[in-house]
């Protein structure tokens, strides 16, 4: 999801200090959407942002089920998810990890490694969407060629 040329981040934190700490650290380069619950972030995500920022302290519905959620909806299922938690335990971070996360982020954070990750994580899924969009027109090109083939 693009607004001008700017990508999209969804931050999704119930603490609003800390999403309004991301929108000033984000919003120069990205267009910032911010979800304060799990639930909301869910809705959020139906619009495609390029990234999500993704707390895993939560009340109702923690992070951990947010990214497994996100991770079981075809439609949704490619944005990247980023962890971005006070939770700094390795059992942690592989847990994020396995549920599908790209990467997993400490706070506080290092702003400048925090927007190095953002944009390789931006940059990989841009790849990621040209690769399969790549292989969409080569499966028809090859389904028109049978048909050409076929129909000689």
């Amino acid at each position: 999801m693009k607004f001008g040329s700017k990508k999209t981040i969804l931050v999704v934190d119930d603490v609003p200090v800390n999403i309004e700490v991301m929108k000033g650290i984000l919003s120069e380069e990205y267009h910032v959407l911010a979800a304060a619950s799990g639930a909301q972030a869910l809705e959020l995500a139906t619009q495609q942002p390029d990234l999500i920022l993704l707390d895993i302290m939560m009340p109702i519905m923690d992070g951990y089920e947010v990214c497994r959620r996100l991770k079981s909806a075809p439609a949704i299922s490619g944005i990247p998810v980023i962890f971005v938690t006070g939770m700094d335990d390795a059992e942690d971070e592989i847990k994020g990890l396995s549920l599908g996360a790209v990467d997993y982020l400490t706070k506080p954070l290092n702003v400048a490694i925090t927007l190095a990750r953002i944009k390789t994580q931006l940059e990989l899924k841009e790849i990621r969407d040209e690769l399969q969009e790549l292989n969409r027109n080569l499966k028809q090109q090859v389904r028109n060629e049978i048909a050409r083939k076929v129909d000689k």
